[in-house]
C-alpha cells in the first residue's frame, strides 16, 4: 500500500512540474472582424424576415410567374448590394411560412423598406413578419461563398 502511495505522489509531482502546453492559437483576424462589422463577440445585428402566404390567392398563372420572376430578381439585387445575406424557401408547414430573408440592416423599419421593393410582397402573394436578430458576423461571407458554388 505504501509503495502505491509513493508511486501516486511521484506521478502527481511529475504532472505538476511538467511544462504547460503552449496557449492555443485563436485564429482571430481583426481585419476580417472589422470588415464584416463584428462586435467583440464576433457577432452583429441583422433583421430576420419570415415570408408568409399573403392574401392574393386568385392571380393567374401568368401573373404569378411574372411576380415570382420579379421576386427572384429583387433577391439577387439586394444580395448584390450587400443588404441580403440569406434567402430561401421553407418546406410546407401549418403556419403558412413560405421563406426567410436575413438582412444586414439594424432595424425592422429598414428591413420593411427593403421588403417593400419585392413585387410578390407588393402584390400580396407574400405577407411577412420581421424581427431583430443577433447572429454571427460570418454570415456576411455567405453571398461570396454561394457564388463559388453555383455553376
Amino acid at each position: 500500500m505504501r509503495q502505491l502511495l509513493v508511486a501516486c505522489c511521484l506521478a502527481l509531482t511529475a504532472c505538476a512540474s511538467a511544462p504547460a502546453a503552449p496557449p492555443a492559437q485563436s485564429g482571430y483576424d481583426a481585419a476580417l472582424a472589422q470588415r464584416l462589422g463584428a462586435d467583440e463577440r464576433g457577432m452583429r445585428q441583422y433583421v430576420l424576415v419570415i415570408l408568409k402566404t399573403g392574401p392574393a390567392t386568385n392571380l393567374s398563372d401568368q401573373e404569378r410567374t411574372r411576380l415570382f420572376n420579379g421576386h427572384m430578381a429583387n433577391i439577387n439585387r439586394l444580395a448584390n448590394e450587400g443588404r441580403l445575406v440569406v434567402a430561401g424557401p421553407l418546406g410546407a408547414n401549418e403556419r403558412q411560412y413560405r421563406g426567410i430573408f436575413i438582412f444586414t440592416v439594424r432595424t425592422v423599419e429598414e428591413a420593411a423598406a427593403l421588403v417593400a421593393t419585392d413585387p410578390a410582397v407588393e402584390a400580396g402573394i407574400f405577407a411577412y413578419e420581421a424581427y431583430p436578430w443577433y447572429g454571427s458576423a460570418a454570415l456576411m461571407e455567405i453571398p461570396a461563398l454561394h457564388e463559388r458554388l453555383q455553376p
